[in-house]
């Protein structure tokens, strides 16, 4: 294990020769949500679920669904692009030292039902089935436990119960913390504010990826949804029609992190990799060629 350097955090290391123009954005907008970027990305899948139905046809049982591969897709992007594995707290730079993407599930598939903050790292050797096992077992054992939570989550329902004189300054002491990067352990513990990336699969509400606000709170500089994945008839360059699918994604990424060069490579990158779908076979961190 790599020894901590001063002014390291003990999620991230320090990152010191941030370029000038990203100092400087970060002392006019000291606040994450005053960085935002938005990215609306309408993306060709065609490939994708064609990849997808041949997946359930070869190995039935390993239940790889869209979202697990989406979630792959992002993952490996963040490895090829590491400066999106970055985040500003007490105006530094840090960097992750893991990747780690998040999600909110819910404990039961009606209204009134619990959400609950899902957390998984993603390892460097880990392939596009240790994605999906590992998505797959956090979830069941969410909805297996139900009503027994841990970390963030029972944290969270506790503080939430609190009485206005009590959880106001409550939550300020975490605030402090947090932009200290001294926030107890039991509170970052699944707390998906303490991830590398949020994802949000709104295709299952069947709407389109929408845009989402990132929170000042915790060490998470983006946010990506994914919205359903829709079929459209086009017409080809020879004038033939031609049947497509298409998925809605909307981004948004604190620009403080890098420049806007840096983040829109990055989306290509992601529709590179939903394009040539073979790609999600390789590990995670296999580099990939971004043109």
């Amino acid at each position: 294990m790599e020894k901590r350097k001063f002014g390291d955090r003990k999620d991230a290391k320090r990152i010191r020769n941030v370029q000038s123009m990203n100092q400087i954005m970060i002392d006019l907008k000291p606040n994450r949500n005053l960085g935002e970027v938005y990215v609306n990305q309408k993306i060709d899948v065609t490939n994708l679920i064609e990849y997808y139905e041949d997946c359930k046809k070869k190995n039935p049982n390993d239940n790889i669904t869209l979202f697990h591969m989406f979630a792959m897709a992002i993952a490996k992007t963040i490895y090829n692009r590491p400066l999106l594995n970055r985040f500003v707290a007490n105006r530094h730079v840090y960097e992750h030292n893991e990747i780690i993407i998040s999600f909110v599930a819910k404990v039961e598939f009606n209204d009134s039902s619990e959400e609950v903050m899902v957390i998984v790292p993603i390892k460097e050797s880990d392939t596009l089935k240790d994605v999906s096992n590992k998505i797959k077992n956090k979830v069941e054992e969410i909805r297996n436990k139900k009503n027994v939570k841990e970390g963030a989550n029972s944290a969270i329902d506790i503080l939430g119960k609190l009485p206005n004189i009590l959880r106001v300054p409550i939550v300020g002491i975490f605030k402090w913390c947090d932009k200290k990067g001294i926030l107890p352990a039991s509170l970052v513990k699944d707390n998906i504010y303490y991830s590398s990336i949020i994802v949000s699969n709104l295709g299952v509400l069947k709407v389109g990826g929408i845009y989402h606000n990132i929170t000042d709170f915790g060490t998470c500089s983006g946010l990506v949804t994914m919205g359903e994945v829709k079929k459209e008839y086009v017409f080809d360059e020879n004038g033939k029609k031609a049947e497509k699918y298409y998925c809605e994604f909307g981004i948004t990424i604190d620009e403080r992190i890098a420049d806007g060069f840096y983040l829109i490579k990055s989306v290509h990158l992601i529709e590179k990799i939903l394009n040539d779908p073979k790609l999600l076979e390789e590990r995670v961190n296999e580099k990939i060629k971004n043109d």
